[in-house]
């Protein structure tokens, strides 16, 4: 169930929880948005949340041009620093904005883009997720994006991720990037295109959500609905990483094809809620790897995400029905980046789940579609 209420201006202003024990939503307090009050004492990605005990979701909000030339291709050529593994299996391709997507399409009907997030290959997306959607009567869209998996690997040397990290510190884009989320999001339609495809509904994790908030600010009639999770607003000040995780980030070996499963398994379990699973995600990592391991294309995007710009003011002019997720445990991308997200679109909902940190827990996939489903429905 979800609040309903709405300010003159269409932004959220109440909040309610849903307990474990089906008693009726706890009124949280609007004026501290949701009633989570931000410090350092317990949680795991920095910031303590108030009122949160006994809580299963919190739910936020109101109740609920294509000139670009864009083509089928054959496979595509890749830059030096991939390399492809036993893993791979043939997937269709498509010349878009002068780069090649990876990308596949699973099940019929209304079109569900997938975007995933910095260094997620497509084959990262859960199969009972993305089958879940299938089941419901969608056609599912993932891909790779740019410099990840067997998307187009651009050449331009990345700077290191200190200078990345630095720049997100010092609340200033980093400059001399080679592209931003905007030009990711630009391929996210050019994809569209290609597919023949007017409108579909866009769900991104991470920096996919970063990149669909931009899809739907410079391709408004391209979105028939948006669910941006565990992402932020660019804004420099709200959803950033917490201190101690940034400190291990940082002192990270640097990758090799041999080092990449274990350091990949090391990081989610920074990062991931306290249903993360080690040996299954060797597994998926191990497959990762398989697939594509591309370093310099992730120090990109990690780049692409420091340069990109503030989306606060520009995210107020979006119509689309609008979900935001977030982990009230997520030490990558702070809850208060999914706050934010929540305040800056007109009409948007927020569900922040206490045991997700950053990541898709299995718990909680039936949840997320259910809600997402239901962020879907509102279009009609």
């Amino acid at each position: 169930m979800f609040a309903e209420s709405r300010r003159g201006n269409g932004r959220p202003n109440a909040y309610r929880a849903v307990t474990r024990d089906g008693d009726p939503p706890v009124e949280l307090d609007p004026t501290r948005q949701s009633g989570l009050r931000a410090s350092t004492r317990n949680s795991p990605s920095g910031e303590d949340f108030e009122g949160s005990k006994g809580v299963q979701a919190v739910l936020i909000g109101p109740e609920v041009s294509r000139s670009r030339s864009a083509a089928i291709n054959p496979r595509g050529s890749f830059g030096p620093d991939v390399w492809r593994g036993t893993y791979s299996r043939e997937m269709p391709q498509a010349e878009v904005n002068g780069i090649t997507l990876e990308y596949d399409i699973s099940g019929a009907g209304e079109p569900l883009l997938l975007v995933h997030g910095l260094s997620a290959q497509l084959i990262e997306w859960p199969d009972e997720f993305v089958d879940r959607f299938v089941a419901e009567g969608y056609k599912v869209i993932r891909f790779d994006n740019r410099d990840i998996g067997l998307s187009t690997q651009d050449t331009w040397t990345p700077p290191t991720s200190l200078k990345s990290v630095g720049a997100m510190l010092a609340r200033r884009p980093l400059k001399g990037v080679g592209y931003t989320v905007v030009d990711m999001a630009d391929d996210a339609a050019g994809l569209l295109d290609a597919l023949g495809i007017e409108s579909a509904h866009v769900v991104g994790v991470s920096m996919g959500g970063m990149i669909v908030q931009e899809l739907a600010i410079n391709h408004p009639t391209r979105v028939r609905s948006i669910c941006s999770i565990m992402s932020n607003v660019g804004d420099r000040k709200s959803g950033g990483i917490g201190v101690s995780l940034m400190k291990k980030v940082l002192r990270r070996p640097a990758p090799t094809r041999d080092n990449a499963v274990d350091q990949d398994v090391k990081m989610y379990g920074w990062i991931s809620g306290p249903h993360f699973d080690a040996d299954e995600r060797r597994v998926r990592a191990a497959a990762a790897v398989d697939r594509s391991f591309t370093p310099q294309g992730v120090d990109r995007q990690t780049a692409a995400i420091a340069g990109s710009r503030d989306r606060t003011d520009l995210l107020g002019a979006v119509t689309a029905p609008t979900l935001v997720i977030h982990g009230l445990v997520d030490p990558l991308v702070k809850p208060s980046g999914g706050i934010a997200t929540a305040m800056a679109i007109p009409g948007s909902r927020l569900v922040a789940f206490p045991d997700m940190g950053h990541d898709l827990p299995g718990p909680r996939l039936h949840e997320i579609r259910d809600v997402v489903l239901a962020n879907i429905r509102r279009t009609s």
